[in-house]
């Protein structure tokens, strides 16, 4: 039997790397509040500083805490969300407290997910809202099993958690909702 999601969000509780399922990628984890995680977070994948990195909550409920939704913004997500959808909002006054700096756009937006996979949700509950950035090396494409992941990162990585069910290997849609009407950034 592989690790658990409660050993999985001590990890995460101890600034460590984790590879997670979501509905669409193998996601790469740290906890969002975590400044020197989401640097070594940086580092591992290669990414080069300053690009905005998505997050992953448990609920509408903590999305709504965490971004500044219109009543346009807030019936799209009710709509479509827990799904493969990661929506641009303005972040809330909690977010710029609580959440790493170099998780918001420009300091003015931020991305958000809510995937549909009990695994996923299971562990941003458990510790709080994690990173939602694919499990892939910048400019590689996304590790599609835990043994690509394992391959990709080894030792930087404390826990790779198995993909049941497995993601659909499509990236998440990115919609921004900071205007008054819902734009499609990219599709999944």
């Amino acid at each position: 039997m592989g690790p658990t999601v409660a050993a999985a969000a001590r990890a995460l509780a101890s600034g460590e790397l984790v590879v997670y399922p979501t509905d669409t990628l193998l996601g790469l984890g740290v906890r969002a509040s975590d400044r020197a995680a989401v640097s070594r977070l940086e580092r591992a994948k290669g990414r080069p500083s300053g690009q905005p990195i998505s997050i992953a909550v448990s609920s509408l409920a903590e999305l709504e805490a965490l971004g500044t939704l219109s009543a346009m913004a807030r019936r799209f997500v009710r709509t479509h969300l827990p799904g493969p959808y990661t929506v641009l909002v303005r972040p809330s006054p909690r977010a710029r407290r609580t959440l790493a700096p170099r998780l918001f756009a420009d300091g003015r937006t931020i991305g958000i997910r809510v995937p549909d996979h009990a695994v996923a949700r299971e562990l941003a509950r458990r510790a709080g809202p994690l990173t939602a950035t694919s499990a892939n090396h910048h400019g590689a494409p996304p590790c599609r099993t835990v043994r690509e992941a394992r391959r990709a990162f080894g030792g930087a990585v404390r826990v790779f958690l198995a993909a049941v069910p497995a993601p659909s290997g499509a990236p998440s849609t990115l919609v921004d909702l900071t205007r008054s009407e819902v734009r499609t950034i990219r599709r999944g």
